[in-house]
């Protein structure tokens, strides 16, 4: 055997040319980034050394504070954003609700009429008790909605309630004395006021 033969067998392979400094270098990843990597050139005076990386530290923090502030207020203004559009969206079903509620209230108005009329006969009383069973219907399908009629006959008067189309002259507490309409309204919000006559108590 040569040598050169055991120069070979003796020496660990290199890895296509890389340095065994290289090597240690990519096989400690937790190692510190030199300057260079960070793109700074410091000088060979510690000192000097020292204020250039102090200055670019508090640089980074001032930074970083920047960017976390816009971060924290583009999130407050997007909380805001989806606030609001749910807000929009509900209020938008809301409104869509009350134009079909409302376009149903005449035909409320039609079924009131017919039962303030008193039956004549068994036939006339039979049709009459399906006209109720059909409001009560109707109207448990409104109140799912949020929908509920204003109870108005025997309570004081209440303009934001009522709107009065005679008023009984005489003293003490106003009082509705007589509803010509129903009044109704839609999550607590006055959609129709009440039709009524207002007397005295």
């Amino acid at each position: 055997m040569t040598d050169n033969d055991t120069r070979s067998q003796d020496s660990p392979p290199t890895g296509g040319g890389e340095s065994t400094a290289d090597l240690a270098v990519e096989e400690a990843p937790g190692q510190a980034p030199s300057p260079e990597h960070l793109g700074l050139s410091l000088p060979d005076d510690p000192h000097e050394a020292t204020s250039i990386l102090m200055r670019e530290l508090v640089e980074s923090r001032q930074e970083t504070g920047e960017l976390l502030e816009n971060l924290q207020r583009l999130a407050a203004e997007f909380d805001n954003f989806r606030k609001r559009t749910e807000r929009d969206q509900i209020e938008n079903v809301l409104r869509a609700s009350q134009r079909v509620i409302e376009s149903l209230l005449p035909t409320l108005d039609s079924l009131d009429a017919a039962l303030s009329i008193a039956p004549t006969s068994e036939a006339e009383q039979r049709m009459i008790e399906g006209m109720r069973g059909t409001e009560a219907l109707l109207l448990d399908a409104l109140r799912a909605e949020g929908c509920e009629r204003i109870e108005a006959l025997g309570t004081p008067f209440d303009p934001a309630l009522h709107e009065a189309v005679q008023v009984v002259p005489g003293d003490g507490e106003q009082v509705v004395e007589q509803e010509l309409r129903k009044g109704y309204t839609m999550r607590g919000r006055v959609i129709r006021p009440s039709l009524v006559v207002v007397g005295h108590a």
